[in-house]
Formats: structure tokens, C-alpha cells, sequence
């Protein structure tokens, strides 16, 4: 396993790190589906040993997940397996799950959501913990008082680094000199890698402010790894964010499924070849620190863990990004 700093912070971070999000199970906020299907525990043990075993430091949460599940899950399973929580890096975040408030980025939800997450976490500080999108109210109302709140935490010794993630350049460019972060944090995979591509506007931000990268999906929820048939389309249960998904529809799984053969050609024709395609297509990008995959089980852990160690010559990147262009 190779590892990678956050930034100027003198923090390590595997390159394959573990998502989260997974273990939260199906899961709604204010009547939005927003979760997975549902996992089980000694499986997700047997996925989190099997990263540790082979060097994985990194995870990745969310107080949203499962609206708190997945954190109070995530300490169980080290408790079960006997790994000492600060032992490894775990990141968090807040700002879908609102609670009572009537913006998750009031300051005293900040402080709340941050304290909570610590007790599911069983910690006493967040290694980096990040605002979870951009939208900061309208015209961007809780902006900075919420970056002065979260820079409170960091003074209290609650946080240790602090991350902004979002879903736009224009939130980013937003938000990144407000809030002064030290890792950026959204999707990147080979079919759409706009904020990591060089000379992008946030590839740019990053250069210009010295800041690492985080990628989540960098499978594409899986889509890179051909599991999907376009004939028996994937069924998703109540809950789940996928369901209703267009890019798990037929017609875009169908359009999707010869450019991967072609990706079988040339590097492999098995899950593990795949991903170690995709993951490592991310990983050769400016700025990337780390891919965070999500997994639901051992197979699926160790399908992730099968990139490590592997790398991709500037040929391969071109070819690629031509096929799946």
C-alpha cells in the first residue's frame, strides 16, 4: 500500500481508502431517499479487516449515514476487531442531516452534530472533518460563520483538519477562500473526472491554494465493473438513492457495456482488473490523494484492495479516457 499527505498537514493516507456509506443502510432525510441497501455487520467486519490486514488507513464517514449508523457502526467494528480508533484516520462530515435546525450549517448544529459524531465515533477528535456540500443558505447566509465555527473546533482540539466537500466548481470557488480547507472532497471516476482533470477550475483552485484531493465513487457506484446486465437492469429497494437512477437504467447500462470490453482487452477481463483500472485512473490525476470506494462485504473489499500496487503508463490513461469518453 502506497500513501499520500493531505496537503501541507503532514497527515498519510493509504491511496485506497474505505467509504462509508455503505454501512449506513437504506436511509431518508426529510423524505428523501438517500441510503443503500442494507448490509450486515459481520460482513462489513470481515471487509474493514481485510483493508486494515493490507494497510488501509483511511475511512470515510458521515453523520448522514444512516443518520448516524454508519459511525456508530464503524466503532463497533473496530472494538470487534481490536484496532485502537487513532490508530487509523477517520473523517467525517455534516450538512445533509439537519436535525431540528432549519440549516445544517447554523453554528450551534456544527457544534452539535460534531459532538455527537464523536460519541458514535467513540473519539475524542474528527482527523478531518469536512462540510458535506456547498449550499450555505441563500446568498450564502451561514457561510462564514460557519467556517468560523469549525475553525472553533480545530482551536478546541475537536478537529484536526479540515475539508470541504461539494458538487460544483462554482460551490468550490465559493467556498474554498471562506473556509480555508486542506482537502477537497467529490466524484471522480473515469467517466466524469471535471473537478481532477488538469487545468480544470478546480484542479486550478487546488494548485492555487495548495490543496489535496479526495475522491468518492471512483468506480462510478460500480458501473466500471460490469455487473450489470443491461437485459435485467438492478432493482433497488425503497431507501436506496439508486433507485430511479437513469445511470442504472437499461439504455445506459447497454451504452456502457461494450466500452468496457474493450477495457477487458487490454488490462484483464476480471472485477479486479477492472477496478484496479478505474481506481488507478483516479490515483494518476494532479492532486488526488486517495480514492475512498465503498464496500458491503470481504469480496467487495478485497476487489478494491486489488488497484494497490498497480499503476497505469500515460498510454493506458489516454486509452481510457478515449474509450469511455
Amino acid at each position: 500500500m502506497n500513501y499520500r499527505e493531505l496537503a501541507n498537514t503532514g497527515v498519510k493516507v493509504s491511496e485506497i481508502s474505505f467509504g462509508c456509506w455503505t454501512m449506513g443502510g437504506l436511509n431518508w432525510v426529510d423524505g428523501t431517499p438517500n441510503g443503500w441497501a442494507n448490509v450486515n455487520e459481520d460482513e462489513i467486519t470481515a471487509g474493514i479487516k481485510a483493508g486494515i490486514d493490507a494497510g488501509v488507513n483511511h475511512f470515510d464517514n458521515a453523520d448522514v449515514y444512516g443518520n448516524g449508523r454508519a459511525e456508530r457502526m464503524l466503532a463497533r467494528v473496530f472494538d470487534r476487531l481490536g484496532v485502537k480508533s487513532t490508530d487509523v484516520i477517520i473523517a467525517t462530515k455534516i450538512g445533509h442531516f439537519p436535525g431540528t435546525a432549519e440549516h445544517a450549517y447554523e453554528p450551534a448544529h456544527i457544534r452539535h452534530q460534531c459532538e455527537q459524531s464523536l460519541i458514535n465515533l467513540k473519539r475524542e477528535y474528527i482527523d478531518l472533518y469536512y462540510f458535506h456540500h456547498g449550499n450555505f443558505g441563500e446568498d450564502g447566509h451561514y457561510l462564514h460563520d460557519a467556517a468560523d465555527a469549525m475553525d472553533r473546533l480545530v482551536k478546541d482540539g475537536k478537529v484536526r483538519i479540515k475539508g470541504q466537500s461539494a458538487y460544483s466548481a462554482d460551490d468550490f470557488e465559493k467556498t474554498v477562500p471562506v473556509v480555508k480547507p486542506a482537502v477537497l472532497q467529490s466524484w471522480a471516476h473515469a467517466l466524469d473526472d471535471q473537478f481532477v482533470r488538469p487545468g480544470s477550475r478546480v484542479a486550478n483552485l487546488m494548485e492555487t491554494h495548495d490543496l489535496s484531493f479526495v475522491a468518492f465513487s471512483p468506480l462510478a457506484q460500480a458501473r466500471l465493473l460490469d455487473k450489470y446486465d443491461p437485459s435485467k437492469p438492478p432493482q433497488f429497494e425503497p431507501g436506496d438513492h439508486r433507485k430511479n437512477s437513469k445511470a442504472f437504467s437499461a439504455e445506459e447500462i447497454a451504452k456502457l457495456k461494450p466500452k468496457l470490453a474493450k477495457l477487458k482487452q487490454r488490462f484483464g477481463p476480471t472485477t479486479e482488473d477492472l477496478a484496479a483500472v478505474a481506481l488507478n485512473y483516479t490515483l494518476a490525476q494532479p492532486r488526488v490523494a486517495c480514492v475512498i470506494p465503498g464496500f458491503r462485504n470481504e469480496r467487495q473489499a478485497r476487489c478494491n484492495l486489488a488497484a494497490a500496487g498497480r499503476s497505469l503508463s500515460q498510454d493506458d490513461l489516454r486509452y481510457v479516457r478515449d474509450v469511455l469518453a
